[in-house]
């Protein structure tokens, strides 16, 4: 599979930025729940970096939880960002520190160990290199640090897919990445400790054409790869709505599926030096658990 392609991606978000609040049901659903799992962690975390933060609704939660922390609020778009730091009052930003960040998830502008935390609600399946992206991740954290994330599966999306399908070969609804491949890109990047799960969220509409304006709205229509570069015609349009009508429910309403996947895993305290040829040294000390003398 193509990775997205990244300033289709940036484009759609700063243009969306404007309106993205008034539709953004899913995001801020599956935020409540990412920011519900906060309570399973005991860490206190000084800094702490959201990435894909949109307008601001998980960096302002982030601050209301750990009161102490500095929040860096960071997304690929600008407007994005600009949004984000009006949440936030002169004195939040000058007493405790909160800083602003415009850059690419998988190129990090920070220095290593800088964050005891990184938050990241629906933007991991904006990004095509996951192993570089996790190691990114885990290049930022301190050791001991958390990355807690969500992130999109492949049935996401599944009957907008099999309507176009059914209307003509191209792509059309963005392709993400399977919760078992996801789970392996954290193992390869050497982060300790993954754990991922999933949960699947149908949102409903009255009519077909309410979901299309909504995930143009939201930024979140094909960037793939791939994609048909020519505009949809209304005879394709009206032919992929009548094909989504299969999937009318007996209550009247259209599903439209969202494959959640969340995952964390950590920095390890103390890690293991890898070798060019993938072995790993381990120290006299760590063997059975003491110094051997």
């Amino acid at each position: 599979m193509s990775g997205p392609d990244k300033r289709a991606v940036r484009k759609a978000f700063e243009h969306s930025a404007a309106h993205y609040d008034e539709v953004a049901v899913l995001q801020r659903e599956v935020a409540s729940r990412l920011l519900e799992r906060l309570n399973l962690f005991k860490l206190q975390p000084q800094t702490i970096l959201d990435i894909g933060c949109g307008t601001g609704y998980c960096s302002n939660a982030l601050a209301e939880h750990y009161p102490k922390a500095r929040i860096v609020a960071m997304d690929l778009a600008h407007a994005m960002v600009r949004h984000t730091r009006e949440r936030f009052s002169f004195i939040q930003r000058k007493w405790r520190g909160h800083g602003f960040a415009c850059a690419d998830a998988e190129r990090l502008p920070f220095a290593d160990q800088s964050f005891g935390m990184i938050f990241s609600n629906l933007t991991v399946q904006w990004c095509g290199d996951l192993e570089g992206l996790f190691s990114e991740f885990r290049r930022v954290l301190k050791p001991g640090g958390v990355v807690l994330f969500s992130t999109l599966g492949p049935d996401t999306l599944k009957e907008l897919r099999a309507a176009w399908a059914a209307v003509d070969g191209h792509v059309h609804v963005n392709q993400f990445t399977d919760m078992h491949d996801v789970g392996d890109a954290m193992v390869r990047a050497r982060l300790a400790d993954p754990v991922m799960d999933m949960e699947m969220i149908t949102i409903t509409y009255r009519e077909g054409m309410t979901l299309m304006r909504d995930l143009k709205i939201l930024g979140a229509h094909n960037v793939n790869e791939g994609r048909n570069p020519g505009l949809t015609g209304r005879a394709r349009l009206s032919a992929v709505l009548d094909a989504y009508e299969k999937f009318r429910t007996n209550d009247g309403l259209l599903p439209a599926s969202y494959e959640v996947l969340y995952g964390h895993a950590w920095r390890a305290e103390q890690e293991r030096e890898v070798m060019p040829g993938g072995d790993a040294l381990i120290g006299i000390d760590q063997i059975g658990g003491r110094r051997h003398g």
